[in-house]
C-alpha cells in the first residue's frame, strides 16, 4: 500500500500509530496513514509556537509572507492534477470535480498573497492634544485548523491562506477519513520554503483534535465539521480561551417560484444537491416550489436524476461516484427509512445498490405529507432532495426558516423585488439569487444557528486571525505633572 507521513516543524515523519485508508469505490485498504497521538500534536503545536516568535518569521515583512503565499499557489496550480487524482481515490468524490476545484483553490493562495501586505492599522482622533494613538493588527498566534475530508484542500486554504497572511502560524489537522491529499500537500507547503514550524500537517481522530483544542499555546481554533463535534470543540475551548472560527453544516432552502426559470433552477438544483454526491455543507436539500409548478419542476428534476451517470470516480465521464464511507451510507439510509415511515414518498432513488463501493442513487423525497420528516430537519450528507410546495412568498420565507440552521439558501425569480424581500428575510449567512454554488476567495462565507460563526473568505477572514494593539504615544516635552501635588 501507498505510505505517507506527517509533516511537522519543517520534516516529514511517521505518526506513533498507523491505520489503513479505505478506497469508497472499492471498500478496499489502498494507502497506510500515519495517526496522530497527543505527543504528535504537542510537538507540532510546540513547533508552530517557536516558529512564531522567530525572527525567521516574526521579522519577515508582509510582503515577503505574501511572496511565500504566492510560490505555494503556483506549486498548487502545477500540481493540481497529482492532488486531484489523491482525492478522489481516497475520498470518492469525482474526478471532474476535484480537478476543477483544487485548481480554483491556488486563486485563493493567490488572493491571500495579495493581502498580506494590506492589513492596516488605523489612527485615532483622540480627545487629546498632546497623544498620538494608532491601531496595529497583529497576528493572533498559533492556529488549529481542524478540516473535514470533503473538499479538504479547498476548506483548508480557507484558513491556512488568511492566517498565514495575517502572520500566524498553523497546525493543520486532517479528517482520519480521506487525508492523503493533505498530507501530500505538505510537500508543496515545504516546496515553498515557508520556515519549519510555520505549518504542519497531520491527521487523526477524536484524540489528537481534542489535544489540539485544549493545548494552551493553541490561540484560535478555525474548525469546519458538524455541530456535535463543534460542541465538544466549543467545550475544549474552556481550557486555553481560544478564538473559534466554526463552518458547520446545513439544511440550506432552495427556494422556486413560479415565474422563475425552471430550465434554469432545474439545473442549479441538480448542481445544488447531487455535485459531490451531496457531500456538501452548502447543499440546496430543501426544495421549496411553488404549488403551481410543483409537479412540473419535480418531473424535470427526476428525468435529470435518472439520466445521471453513476460510476467509478476516476472517470470523467461520472457524475456521481461513491460516498466517502460505509457509515455515511448506511446513516443516509436509515434516515431515509425514518422519513418513509414519517409520510415521506420516495420518488426516484432511494436504495443501497447491489455491488462493492459505498455508493448511494441521486434520491427525492416527496415530503409534503410528512412536515416533521429528518428529511427536513436533519443534514443528510448525501444525495437526498426533499421537497414540498408552498402556497405564496410568506410561506415561502416562513418555510425556509423554519430549521435550525443558516448557512446557505437559493431563491430563483425573475421579480426584482421579490428576490430583493427573499434576501432581506431569509436568515442565512448566504442568498444565492438565480444562482447557486457560486464562491470566490474576495466573497466572505459563513452561517449562524448550528451552522456556526465566523466567515471564511475575503478580508473578514484575515482580520478575523488578527488582534489589535492599541499605542499610545505622549508628544509633549513637559514632564508629566506629579499626580500627588494639588494645583
Amino acid at each position: 500500500m501507498d505510505r505517507f507521513q506527517h509533516y511537522i516543524d519543517g520534516a516529514f515523519e511517521d505518526g506513533e500509530g498507523t491505520f489503513a485508508s479505505i478506497d469508497p469505490a472499492s471498500g478496499a485498504p489502498w494507502a497506510q496513514m500515519p495517526l496522530a497521538s497527543p505527543a504528535d500534536v504537542n510537538r507540532a503545536v510546540e513547533a508552530a509556537h517557536r516558529a512564531f516568535g522567530s525572527a525567521e518569521w516574526a521579522g519577515m515583512t508582509a510582503m515577503a509572507r505574501g511572496k511565500l503565499l504566492f510560490r505555494l499557489a503556483e506549486l498548487v496550480r502545477a500540481a493540481a492534477p497529482r492532488l486531484a487524482a489523491l482525492e478522489t481515490r481516497d475520498t470518492g468524490k469525482i474526478i471532474r470535480e476535484t480537478s476543477a476545484q483544487i485548481a480554483y483553490v491556488a486563486d485563493y493562495y493567490q488572493y491571500y498573497a495579495g493581502l498580506a501586505d494590506k492589513i492596516e492599522g488605523a489612527h485615532l482622533p483622540i480627545d487629546k492634544p498632546d497623544m498620538e494613538v494608532w491601531l496595529r493588527r497583529e497576528p493572533v498566534g498559533v492556529v488549529a485548523a481542524i478540516v473535514p475530508w470533503n473538499s479538504q484542500l479547498f476548506l483548508s486554504a480557507v484558513k491556512l491562506g488568511p492566517a498565514l497572511a495575517a502572520g500566524c502560524t498553523v497546525v493543520l489537522k486532517a479528517s482520519e477519513d480521506g487525508p492523503a491529499p493533505l498530507l501530500e500537500f505538505a510537500r508543496l507547503v515545504h516546496e515553498a520554503g515557508f520556515p519549519a514550524g510555520v505549518v504542519n500537517i497531520l491527521t487523526g481522530g477524536p484524540e489528537a483534535g481534542h489535544t489540539l483544542s485544549t493545548h494552551p499555546k493553541v490561540a484560535h481554533i478555525a474548525f469546519t465539521g458538524g455541530p456535535e463535534t463543534a460542541r465538544h470543540i466549543v467545550r475544549a475551548s474552556a481550557e486555553n480561551l481560544a478564538r473559534t472560527s466554526l463552518e458547520l453544516g446545513g439544511k440550506s432552502p432552495f427556494i422556486v417560484f413560479d415565474d422563475a426559470d425552471l430550465d434554469s433552477a432545474a439545473n442549479a438544483q441538480v448542481s445544488g444537491i447531487f455535485a459531490a454526491t451531496g457531500q456538501s455543507c452548502v447543499a440546496g436539500s430543501r426544495l421549496l416550489v411553488q404549488s403551481g409548478i410543483k409537479h412540473d419542476f419535480l418531473a424535470r428534476l427526476t428525468a435529470k436524476a435518472e439520466a445521471i451517470a453513476i460510476g467509478a470516480p476516476e472517470r470523467m465521464e461520472t457524475e456521481v461516484g461513491p460516498l466517502c464511507t460505509m457509515r455515511q451510507r448506511d446513516r443516509i439510509a436509515l434516515l431515509i427509512e425514518r422519513s418513509v415511515a414519517a409520510g415521506a414518498r420516495v420518488v426516484t432513488g432511494g436504495k443501497v445498490p447491489d455491488g462493492p463501493g459505498f455508493y448511494f442513487p441521486p434520491t427525492i423525497l416527496d415530503c409534503s405529507d410528512a412536515p416533521d420528516a429528518p428529511a427536513l430537519r436533519e443534514e443528510f450528507f448525501g444525495p437526498v432532495l426533499s421537497v414540498v410546495s408552498f402556497e405564496d412568498e410568506a410561506e415561502a420565507l416562513s418555510m425556509a426558516n423554519d430549521t435550525q440552521f443558516g448557512l446557505a439558501s437559493g431563491v430563483f425569480t425573475r421579480s426584482l423585488t421579490r428576490a430583493h424581500r427573499m434576501i432581506r428575510g431569509i436568515r442565512a449567512g448566504v442568498v444565492w439569487v438565480n444562482t447557486y454554488r457560486a464562491v470566490s476567495p474576495i466573497a466572505p462565507f459563513g452561517g449562524h444557528g448550528l451552522s456556526g460563526h465566523g466567515r471564511e473568505g475575503g478580508l473578514a477572514a484575515a482580520l478575523d486571525y488578527t488582534t489589535i494593539k492599541t499605542v499610545w504615544l505622549r508628544t509633549s516635552d513637559d514632564p508629566i505633572p506629579d499626580p500627588f501635588v494639588m494645583r
